[in-house]
């Protein structure tokens, strides 16, 4: 009988889960909302991230080809 109640109780928490995610899920208006605002929509936004990364990729390739410590800056001792 325990294990039954266990069963039960297990079975009526999932459900509860489920439902308190389709309540707090957004409608579909809501996510067409969600993605138009996001960064990847913008193409001006995306270039400059791109721009970005690939600045970051060449500093972090300077770095990997140097034994340079340059996380100690431009200016510290050696």
């Amino acid at each position: 009988m325990s294990t039954m109640k266990n069963i039960l109780t297990i079975t009526g928490l999932v459900c509860t889960g489920f439902i308190l995610w389709a309540v707090a899920a957004p409608n579909e208006e809501r996510k067409r909302e969600i993605l138009k605002n996001l960064p990847e929509a913008n193409p001006v936004k995306m270039q400059e991230t791109r721009r970005r990364n690939a600045l970051m990729m060449q500093v972090i390739k300077e770095a990997a080809e140097t034994d340079d410590n340059i996380a100690r800056g431009p200016g510290a001792p050696k």
